[in-house]
């Protein structure tokens, strides 16, 4: 992007995000998830942070939450309510850590869950509360006392020995369970659903009615002692930790899953550990809270802007963000029909870097009014493939482009038609298939009702399929890409994963293959990390192939392996192959008319030249097999047969490629030697009859020597 238009970006997100934030804070209205929220505003510190010039100290960055509600007489907070800054990966916690090392040396961490809730706090007077407000702007809140007087697990009196005065913050949190059954109240009663607990817990209080709040049933969770009266030194706390044993003495529930952490590795295991159970916690915690534990270091490392340095908030990995739309392409199935793949700046989602999505079908599209340019919203849930969610409109600048089937076919270039089909959509055709709310309720992270009914579909609505009209479409070649991944020895894909590949719009050709990712396949189903990273693997790790093997997977009709190496050895290089007359090509030895009409009609047409600088584009590099000329087996053809026990049957035809030999997979009158191994087959019972010369094992290596 030029300098306009990242100015114009960062003046759309900031735009975006107040208005979100408003709705977020103020009317307890989001209209996105907390994920997308954030990943909006991650966008533009990432920006502030690259371009520095385009800094606004009014931006939204800069502020702590929403602005006190009229509803409720403001207060202003003796201390300011304060909040973190995000860290959302390892390597985001390792230099917090790192930093914390250097102003104050080894220190030990607290780490704690950070609920997803509204902060309030709580100002106890000779142990009764006597006022309790929101955090609001971080300076100003709002006065909601009666409300939270209606709070089971706030104490209205403190459990003694109590200091006489003292300030109490935590988080007013709703559980999932009970979230759930407001929902399903609302919708019976045709009202606004909650989009998760957190927005739940804070639309309860903010009710002007206190009976209200009690029938919500919500709780709270002390974090910290903000003030403490503490003249005759009863109370001796040098230890944030110490804070939450005090709490507890107090009367106070404090968030479970607590722990000191003496080390850097305590830490990421504590992650773990709570990572592993947070889905079934209930409440929901979309993070853990990293701390100095000592108080002194504390206030030596201070504050900057809205945040202590002295804490950071790791995030686990969001199920949705947003990201901006690059460029859309066209994948051809199995079947010729067309499926149009998203492309976008590459987007932490779910632990995993996503760049591309599949878009299904035009109908799509057009729902979602999808456009290059677009600032989107993507999902990748748990084990979902990457999909985009909905469009983000008020992010658009003008320039966005809409996208268009194209009228031929990008692998072959034949004509594309368009025809409906009223039958229910396949898995390769699929949109987004929520039809309420609940279909989200477990995990926490919703959208509005109207939202996600909007990017639902009908899966018995009439959809227009785009297909190619070529029936001999490489695309449609099954066998032929089975050939391909087979010959490359990339035995990982197999048919099935090819056809899921190809019916989830990902690949058109075996090219595609190597443009693959992890976070493409972890998706899909019955699949998992670790099966989409061995194969990805094993994909990166056959780029590199000798010239002979590129030829032999091509599938050209009437072209062996031996025949491949013939071509090979005498050409040198794919150039030198692809430029090459018929008479040259019937020149080489063992090669016909009709092999030699074959290998040239196939290097003359347009759609094999692109898919082989296709291959070439993605990452496929050729090497050519160094072949001794003059070695001792020049002119000489072996055919192997039985098991080798020394080598493999690889090696062994190496060894003969390497002395100017030739390996023939049959026995012929022009064959100079059988390698019989252990157990031959058929080819030693041709031998025998032809009264070809047979060799063992033994005696093939002494050749050798």
């Amino acid at each position: 992007m030029n300098n306009a238009s990242i100015k114009n970006r960062i003046q759309k997100l900031r735009e975006e995000i107040s208005r979100m934030r408003f709705e977020y804070h103020v009317t307890n209205k989001p209209d996105i998830t907390d994920d997308m929220y954030e990943s909006l505003g991650r966008e533009l510190f990432t920006l502030e942070e690259q371009y520095p010039e385009y800094r606004d100290s009014n931006s939204s960055l800069n502020r702590v939450a929403g602005a006190a509600s009229p509803h409720f007489k403001k207060v202003k907070h003796s201390i300011r309510m304060l909040s973190l800054n995000d860290a959302f990966n390892y390597e985001e916690v390792e230099a917090w850590m790192e930093r914390m090392h250097k102003v104050v040396g080894r220190s030990s961490f607290f780490c704690e869950l950070k609920l997803d809730g509204l902060a309030v706090s709580l100002i106890y007077k000779n142990g009764e509360l006597v006022e309790g407000s929101t955090r609001g702007d971080g300076f100003i809140g709002e006065d909601i006392t009666m409300n939270l007087r209606m709070i089971d697990t706030i104490p209205l009196k403190l459990q003694r020995p109590y200091p006489d005065f003292v300030e109490v913050r935590g988080e007013v949190v709703m559980a999932k369970r009970v979230w759930k059954n407001l929902n399903i109240q609302q919708e019976k009663e045709g009202k606004q659903l909650f989009a998760n607990t957190r927005n739940a817990a804070a639309g309860s209080l903010r009710q002007l009615d206190p009976a209200i709040v009690r029938t919500r049933k919500l709780d709270f969770f002390a974090w910290d002692i903000a003030l403490l009266d503490n003249k005759e030194k009863k109370f001796l706390l040098s230890l944030h930790s110490e804070k939450h044993g005090l709490l507890r003495k107090l009367g106070f529930e404090v968030a479970p899953y607590d722990a000191l952490c003496p080390s850097d590795v305590d830490i990421f295991s504590f992650i773990e550990k709570v990572g592993k159970i947070r889905e079934d916690l209930p409440y929901g915690t979309d993070g853990i809270v990293i701390s100095v534990d000592e108080l002194q270091l504390q206030e030596k490392i201070g504050i900057v802007g809205k945040a202590p340095k002295y804490m950071v908030a790791y995030k686990y990995p969001a199920e949705r963000a947003t990201t901006k739309v690059t460029h859309i392409t066209v994948n051809v199935g199995r079947t010729g029909v067309l499926t149009p793949l998203a492309h976008f700046n590459p987007t932490s989602v779910a632990g995993s870097t996503i760049s591309k999505a599949t878009l299904h079908n035009m109908d799509q599209i057009e729902r979602l009014d999808i456009r290059i340019g677009d600032t989107v919203v993507i999902q990748k849930a748990g084990d979902v493939i990457p999909e985009v969610v909905s469009v983000l409109p008020a992010m658009r600048t003008g320039k966005e482009k809409k996208f268009s089937m194209p009228s031929t076919c990008p692998v072959c270039g034949f004509e594309v038609k368009k025809n409906k089909t009223g039958n229910k959509q396949s898995s390769s055709s699929k949109g987004p298939r929520i039809s309420s709310t609940h279909s989200l309720k477990d995990r926490g992270q919703t959208i509005s009702h109207r939202t996600l009914l909007a990017a639902g579909k009908n899966e018995t609505a009439p959809s227009v399929a785009y297909y190619c009209t070529n029936k001999n479409c490489p695309a449609k070649n099954r066998r032929g890409m089975q050939h391909f991944v087979n010959i490359f020895e990339i035995y990982t894909v197999g048919p099935k994963i090819l056809d899921r590949l190809k019916d989830e719009g990902l690949i058109s050709d075996a090219a595609d293959l190597f443009t693959l990712e992890v976070s493409d396949l972890s998706g899909l189903e019955r699949f998992g990390v670790k099966s989409a990273e061995n194969i990805i693997s094993s994909i990166s790790s056959h780029k590199n192939v000798p010239l002979w093997r590129f030829i032999y997977a091509l599938g050209i009709l009437h072209v062996g392996e031996q025949t491949a190496q013939d071509i090979a050895s005498y050409f040198g290089t794919l150039e030198k192959v692809m430029k090459a007359r018929k008479e040259e090509i019937n020149a080489i030895e063992n090669i016909g008319p009709v092999v030699a009409r074959s290998i040239h009609e196939f290097f003359s047409h347009t759609e094999n030249q692109s898919f082989i600088k296709k291959l070439l584009s993605n990452g496929v590099s050729i090497q050519m097999s160094k072949i001794k000329k003059g070695g001792k087996f020049q002119g000489k053809t072996f055919v192997l047969t039985g098991t080798l026990s020394t080598m493999s049957r690889d090696d062994a035809k190496e060894k003969i490629k390497h002395e100017g030999g030739k390996v023939s997979s049959s026995v012929s009158k022009n064959t100079s030697y059988v390698v019989a191994g252990d157990q031959p087959g058929s080819k030693y019972i041709d031998a025998l009859k032809m009264r070809v010369p047979i060799v063992n094992e033994e005696e093939f290596v002494l050749m050798f020597l």
